[in-house]
This record gives C-alpha cells, structure tokens and sequence, in this order.
C-alpha cells in the first residue's frame, strides 16, 4: 500500500470513532481490521498503532487546533475536517519522518474527496496557522 492509501485508512478509522463512545473505540478498530483483507501485515501493524497513537494524543492535538483556529474549536467543526485536520496535526507533532508540507497537502487532498465544497480551504488555514 502506498502511505496515501494508508493515511486515507487511518483518516476513516479516527472518523468512523467519532460516531462512538471511547470505550467502543478498541472493538471499533478491531471491527476496521478486519475489513483489511489486502492489507500487508506490515501495513496492518502500522495502521493500529497509529490510530491508537493518534487517539493517546487527541487531547492534546485538539488543544492545538483550539489555541490556532481563529473563531473556531473542535467542538464546531464538521468532522470530516476536524478528522482531517487532527490527522495531519499529528503527523506534524508526532511523525518525525513526515515533513509539514506534506501531512498538509495529504490533508487538503483528503478534504477535496470526502468534504464539502470549502473543506479544502478550511483545513488549509487551520493548518498553515498551526504550523
């Protein structure tokens, strides 16, 4: 799998965790596992840690997103872009090998296919602010 597809993966599992509680959230990303026939082994192994690295972070990446988008927070932004954008604020803070214009770009070019017509310029701003 190329890391586009696998960052795509891990955007529908932390989007699929924000329609249940936090104590579904593991049998969630079993049930999501699972749907991975084709995925190596490798792959799979990066992708559970990641999601879960990303949920261990969330209170802190949202703390992020709160204390950079003007007139925004967390709590009113569209989950499509919220997912999006703690996604790629992950991969800036917590993924060395990932550089910053990259996990914005991949951010943008997800909002293009699953938001909504201004999603793209959205998560843009929030984070060019960010970073």
């Amino acid at each position: 799998m190329t890391r586009r597809e696998i960052r795509e993966l891990i955007f529908k599992m932390v989007f699929r965790a924000e329609f249940h509680n936090e104590e579904e959230i593991p049998q969630q990303l079993r049930l999501f596992m699972d749907t991975l026939d084709t995925a190596s082994e490798k792959d799979r192994a990066y992708i559970e840690h990641k999601v879960q690295d990303i949920f261990a972070h969330l209170e802190e990446i949202d703390g992020i997103i709160d204390g950079s988008a003007q007139n925004w927070k967390t709590s009113r932004m569209a989950k499509v872009e919220l997912t999006l954008i703690r996604l790629a604020v992950y991969e800036i803070r917590f993924e060395e090998d990932i550089p910053t214009g990259v996990a914005i770009n991949e951010a943008v070019e997800l909002a293009k296919s699953y938001g909504e017509e201004n999603s793209a310029s959205f998560v843009n701003g929030v984070l060019a602010r960010i970073a």
